[in-house]
């Protein structure tokens, strides 16, 4: 089976490339790191298999299965890590999924069960019609959830429960009230999918909630001090500094 790989996260992408390679009947031709990359090379590629990941910039992995009318249907695994809602949507279907981190004997189920449905074209143009519709109801849903994990549990969260995104190098840690838990995108990713005017980029690592913000301290004209609601101080870059003249002109 041809399979293409869609993750935005490089590391994710490395570790299922790595499992299926020791899969029989399995050929990689290829990996896309964002919707829009994914769609192209679908088109191009015409894979058999399509492992698809669901939070992802420039274009989601519902709105890729929507752009995908018109080309030959290819089975598609969704890969997802934060919407118990949809893995039941998904599961009850003929589509199936793949919940991160993946693991060995639930892909090789997930293999086997592609492998079936090639081989049923009329039932896989179906699936593919069903997993679109799934995706236009299901998409308002998966946006208003934030994605946080804490080891093997994940934890869906409202935006008005973050006070601040933080990425340390590889890693970016979403702060709540009580805890830090760590993202499953890249901080870039967070941003591009945040479409509430609270959050602001203050620092190239950090963007805050400004509904949490509670005191604003000038170091000097150009750099600030933010105070949020669980105490934690954030410095403010002088690239960023005008959003912070913004928060007080509110």
């Amino acid at each position: 089976m041809r399979t293409l790989i869609v993750d935005d996260e490089p590391i994710a992408r490395r570790v299922l490339r790595e499992e299926l390679e020791v899969v029989p009947a399995v050929e990689i031709v290829g990996e896309a790191e964002n919707g829009k990359e994914a769609v192209l090379k679908i088109a191009e590629l015409r894979p058999d298999l399509v492992f698809l990941d669901l939070q992802m910039p420039v274009m989601s992995g519902f709105e890729v299965i929507q752009h995908m009318r018109g080309l030959p249907p290819p089975v598609i695994v969704i890969v997802t890590a934060f919407d118990q809602h949809a893995i039941q949507a998904f599961e009850a279907g003929a589509i199936d999924y793949l919940l991160k981190p993946v693991h060995t004997a639930r892909l090789t189920k997930a293999v086997d069960r592609a492998k079936a449905l090639l081989r049923k074209p009329v039932e896989l143009a179906n699936s593919l019609a069903k997993i679109a519709a799934s995706a236009e109801a299901l998409s308002p849903v998966a946006s208003r959830k934030i994605v946080g994990r804490n080891g093997e549990e994940y934890h869906l969260l409202n935006t008005s429960d973050v006070l601040a995104f933080q990425a340390e190098r590889e890693l970016v840690w979403i702060v709540t009230a009580r805890q830090r838990l760590l993202a499953t995108q890249s901080l870039s990713a967070i941003e591009a999918r945040l479409r509430d005017p609270q959050f602001q980029r203050v620092h190239r690592n950090t963007i805050v909630n400004t509904d949490h913000i509670r005191k604003m301290s000038a170091l000097s004209s150009q750099r600030w001090m933010i105070t949020l609601s669980n105490s934690l101080q954030v410095i403010v870059s002088k690239r960023q500094a005008h959003n912070v003249r913004q928060i007080l002109q509110w």
